[in-house]
């Protein structure tokens, strides 16, 4: 980005943009990982500048809006984000890109918006589908050792308060993830592109195909370089494989269609493939 560029900017309190652009460019919707903030992005957002716009979101109970409450449950939180990000979505294409735990909360969040409200694409990074959500995290994690499985610790371990901070995020997040309840639904119309890092202690790669159920568009999936959060504070993250799939996307539909099982097709091949 040039020395001009538009200084970040908070739209409400659910949202950070970290590199507003001039123009209304598609924009990026980002949900941060379990004990995440909105500030994760910052990398990605120049890196995708100018061609996207990314609007983080601002969880409660951390950063900037530490002294405002969790929802109290993973419905209600949906529900927050929806009313949030309404009044965002007009005008211009755009698209959801979760890790982890946003991944599950970008993909409800789609799910939640009127048929013809929803993104062009979800992009769900380091996450079981919904439906296997629950076994995954049937067991108790704690908060501890997600801060270290998630690569973070050794972002934080050198400032006890940042450590603190951190494991309370987490243990706010995990909270509410352990009152998410799948229950069948159609699926969406939106394309829909899974993603796992490599070297992720959290996930199988295997897993990535479930998601091909919920979604009646497209489907593709891919393994990355990395571990369990791609984007970070220090890394923009799978920025070629997104700026391919964003600019392929087709527009959303009007309508979602329940569509009967097809054959299994074949992944979305990015127009530019990221290095290994």
């Amino acid at each position: 980005m040039s020395a001009t560029a538009a200084r970040p900017r908070i739209e409400g309190d659910w949202f950070l943009v970290p590199a507003p652009q001039p123009h209304r460019p598609l924009r990026l919707f980002c949900f941060p990982h379990a004990g995440g903030d909105a500030t994760a992005f910052t990398p990605l957002a120049r890196a995708l500048a100018p061609a996207a716009e990314v609007w983080a979101l601002r969880p409660p109970a951390r950063g900037g809006r530490s002294r405002d409450r969790m929802p109290p449950d993973f419905a209600a939180l949906v529900a927050a984000v929806v009313e949030a990000i309404t009044p965002h979505l007009a005008g211009g294409r755009f698209g959801f890109y979760g890790q982890s735990f946003g991944a599950l909360l970008a993909y409800e969040v789609a799910r939640a918006l009127p048929a013809d409200r929803r993104p062009d694409l979800v992009v769900a990074a380091g996450a079981p589908c919904p439906a296997e959500w629950a076994e995954r995290e049937s067991r108790d994690l704690d908060a501890g050792e997600l801060l270290r499985l998630t690569g973070l610790e050794e972002l934080v371990r050198a400032d006890p308060d940042l450590v603190e901070l951190a494991l309370s995020g987490i243990r706010t997040d995990l909270a509410v993830s352990a009152t998410f309840h799948h229950r069948p639904h159609p699926p969406i119309g939106s394309a829909l592109y899974a993603l796992a890092g490599a070297d992720d202690p959290m996930l199988s790669t295997t897993d990535l195909t479930g998601w091909a159920a919920f979604t009646g568009g497209a489907f593709g999936h891919h393994v990355l370089p990395g571990g369990h959060l791609l984007a970070t504070v220090d890394r923009p993250g799978p920025v070629a494989l997104l700026s391919s799939l964003l600019a392929a996307a087709p527009a959303r539909p009007a309508t979602d269609r329940v569509r009967a099982p097809a054959p299994a097709r074949p992944p979305l091949r990015p127009a530019v493939r990221p290095r290994p």
